[in-house]
């Protein structure tokens, strides 16, 4: 199952609006089939592991990360192909949540005389999915939300200089996680302060969808992220009274212009935009700042996941920016707290990643 775990992980982020999924066959303690599913519309992980395996998966025990599908979808139902198959044993890492599935593909396998065990690397499995699941139950993206901090908490200067608070491996590590989300997304402020590429630096790695939250739509047409050459689309979200001018300027540069209405701030309403990038099945989303759109996702419940950089190095004083900009919590009963929390080096930093235990606020 770690092994299966391993092959889904290659296609997470190319997989929506399905999860990413890995298979292996064994027999006589030696695997003979191997599987992942590399995106929508592809074969699933089960059909590839038995294609791999052809006629000696008769018999042989197939291990899959998440229940074989039992409907018709944009592919044949997997459970159909291993029962041909003449599989004898079914190891499964978790339930699907969706629930068209939800438990009938293990039914239909037992109903078959397969045995079928599930619950095996349930925790590693459930969060292989996580983002699936959470696009499933809310209709929004899993947002991770990530940071290079001070160990005081401060993103830059007060100058305004922040390249680079974190070093080279915390650097290589953004990037891989760049390679393993559907989409990013900064606010105007990093743009006009840092004219990102919002790419993924990585060999074999892709860009993601870049989103940029703009609701005076500044954002300049001569942007770096717009004059690369990348297959990746640049959303820009906005507000339904932004100028046609700037609009069609910035469509000629190559970015679609989403337009909402505003929220009671005067800014984009950031739940309509969660919402609209579900419905075009972005399942999981890395937030990258800057400190106001950041502090406006986190106090709307729209943040699941923090992700900070550690650096060993100190800034001081109180015109550093930080990590969140905004109203402060007055009460300690009101803050936010974060569970599930572990830490893991990095050359000189440390990463810090956590779930965000309640993901909403009066």
């Amino acid at each position: 199952m770690d092994e299966a775990i391993e092959l889904a992980r290659r296609a997470e982020g190319r997989t929506a609006p399905n999860p990413p999924v890995g298979a292996i066959i064994l027999r006589e303690g030696l695997i003979i089939g191997r599987g992942f599913h590399p995106q929508a519309g592809r074969p699933h992980a089960e059909v590839f592991a038995l294609e791999e395996a052809g006629e000696k998966a008769r018999g042989a025990d197939l291990y899959v990360t998440l229940e074989p599908c039992s409907h018709f979808g944009k592919t044949p139902p997997c459970t159909e192909a291993i029962i041909r198959a003449g599989i004898r044993r079914v190891f499964v890492g978790c339930v699907d949540p969706n629930p068209l599935v939800s438990g009938r593909g293990l039914e239909k396998l037992r109903e078959a005389g397969i045995e079928v065990y599930c619950g095996l690397r349930e925790i590693e499995t459930r969060g292989l999915i996580e983002p699936f699941a959470h696009h499933i139950r809310t209709g929004r993206p899993f947002t991770t939300f990530k940071s290079a901090i001070s160990l005081d908490g401060r993103i830059a200067t007060s100058s305004g200089e922040s390249q680079w608070i974190s070093c080279e491996e915390s650097r290589r590590h953004a990037h891989h996680l760049r390679n393993r989300v559907d989409a990013m997304m900064v606010g105007i402020g990093t743009v006009l302060e840092d004219d990102p590429r919002l790419s993924c630096r990585i060999e074999g790695g892709r860009d993601p969808v870049r989103v940029v939250v703009d609701s005076q739509l500044r954002t300049p047409p001569e942007a770096a992220m717009l004059t690369q050459d990348s297959e990746a689309p640049t959303l820009i979200a906005t507000l339904e009274t932004s100028p046609v001018r700037k609009v069609e300027k910035l469509q000629r540069a190559g970015a679609e212009i989403l337009q909402f209405k505003p929220d009671a701030s005067g800014r984009v309403d950031l739940d309509a935009l969660w919402r609209e990038l579900g419905r075009r099945n972005l399942q999981h989303l890395l937030l990258e700042g800057g400190g106001t759109l950041s502090h406006s996702a986190l106090r709307g419940g729209l943040i699941n996941r923090i992700l900070f950089y550690l650096a060993p190095m100190l800034m001081g004083g109180d015109d550093a920016p930080g990590m969140f900009r905004g109203p402060a919590i007055r009460r300690l009963e009101d803050a936010f707290r974060l569970e599930n929390l572990r830490m893991e080096a990095l050359g000189r930093d440390m990463m810090l990643v956590g779930e965000v235990a309640s993901c909403s606020r009066d």
